[in-house]
């Protein structure tokens, strides 16, 4: 990552471009089209001669996503972050979309996350094992048309197995008779054969295809206290050897259950949500930045990764001020007492946010690192 103090990054996931949608109107064309010119998408007149108004079948959609990754991409460039991605673009979830590549699960039903967000659920019936690498092909198209530093999400083997249904470790007679004992034979198992089985040879492919940068998302890294442990060693087991900066993302969470297990992954840097939990007053005493506390833990720790606190808040359409986005970051490096160690980025992906919103955003993050990097000239 550049050198810079206070690097800026995206997280994930935008909201899909404009005429990516099954149903597409005039208003999505000219929508399609600000946009391209706002964000400096070369080439854009070919695809608006692509684009009629009314439904979109399948076919048609899936010859749209080159053009949809490149928006993403400029979207990113252009608010002036250092660290980009195609806002994942092709993905479907961050859930599901893995799970589509794989042999051993079955897809059993929706279920509802918040507000309207849902994903398919599986269960896992067999031992896992990979069709093939299923984000190679997105890289290398952002890896020859991106710009800036490239950062590539994939999720992690952890959430992977926290987020299915177990028809098929559980079945195991294993001669164990405390079901405590029992079940965590059976998660670790079934995190450690996602790790191996599937989320290594992802990431070996990335890598061999030129990657530098992956981000192992696992949300569910906290959900059961007394699985820590476990999501850390299956993290560690599918980066083994690879030559790669990996960081670790983790949202909306009870980061002091982390502690002291974090010490042992083998990340470069931990992306965690904070600005939710955080006021919207300027300031860098206590009160006024509650949601930055958790980072004295990483101090006192001795922890040796950086940190990239979230300084944006992606629930909220309310737009942070550079000002207030400076001082969350130099709060962060007050806490770890090394400007150095500290990332500026998002709590989490912008999905859930318009394009314009989401724009507005991201260009105070990188407004307000250069304010907290001005303090340290």
């Amino acid at each position: 990552m550049t050198e810079k103090l206070f690097p800026t990054q995206e997280v994930g996931s935008l909201s899909k471009a404009p005429f990516l949608r099954k149903k597409l109107s005039e208003e999505h064309i000219r929508a399609s089209r600000d946009w391209a010119i706002c964000i400096g998408v070369e080439g854009y007149e070919d695809l608006l001669a692509q684009l009629k108004p009314g439904i979109q079948d399948d076919e048609k959609l899936k010859s749209l996503e080159d053009w949809a990754a490149l928006y993403g991409i400029r979207f990113h460039e252009s608010a002036g972050l250092d660290v980009v991605y195609d806002g994942e673009q092709r993905r479907v979830e961050m859930y599901e979309y893995p799970l589509m590549h794989v042999v051993g699960f079955k897809f059993v039903g929706y279920v509802k996350v918040w507000d309207l967000e849902i994903f398919k659920k599986a269960a896992v019936i067999s031992k896992p094992s990979l069709i093939k690498p299923y984000h190679v092909e997105e890289f290398e198209f952002v890896k020859r048309k991106a710009r800036r530093e490239i950062k590539v999400p994939i999720t992690g083997p952890y959430t992977l197995a926290d987020w299915s249904f177990d028809e098929f470790y559980a079945k195991r007679k294993l001669g164990v008779d405390d079901p405590v004992v029992r079940r965590r034979v059976n998660k670790r198992d079934m995190v450690l054969d996602l790790a191996k089985e599937i989320i290594r040879p992802n990431l070996e492919a990335l890598v061999n295809a030129g990657a530098k940068r992956i981000q192992i998302d696992e949300p569910a890294a906290t959900t059961k206290p007394d699985e820590v442990d476990i999501f850390v060693e299956g993290f560690n087991e599918a980066v083994k050897g690879l030559s790669c900066a990996f960081s670790v993302h983790i949202c909306y969470s009870d980061y002091r259950l982390l502690f002291p297990y974090i010490l042992d992954l083998k990340a470069e840097h931990i992306s965690i949500e904070c600005a939710n939990r955080d006021t919207r007053a300027c300031g860098m005493d206590e009160d006024s930045r509650p949601g930055y506390s958790v980072i004295r833990l990483f101090k006192e720790y001795g922890a040796k990764m950086r940190v990239a606190p979230g300084v944006i808040d992606v629930h909220t359409n309310f737009i942070e001020p550079p000002e207030l986005v400076r001082d969350r970051l130099l709060y962060a490096a007050k806490l770890l007492d090394d400007p150095a160690k500290v990332i500026a980025s998002n709590d989490c992906g912008l999905r859930t946010r318009t394009w314009e919103v989401a724009y507005e955003k991201e260009k105070s993050l990188v407004a307000g690192a250069e304010l907290a990097r001005k303090e340290f000239e």
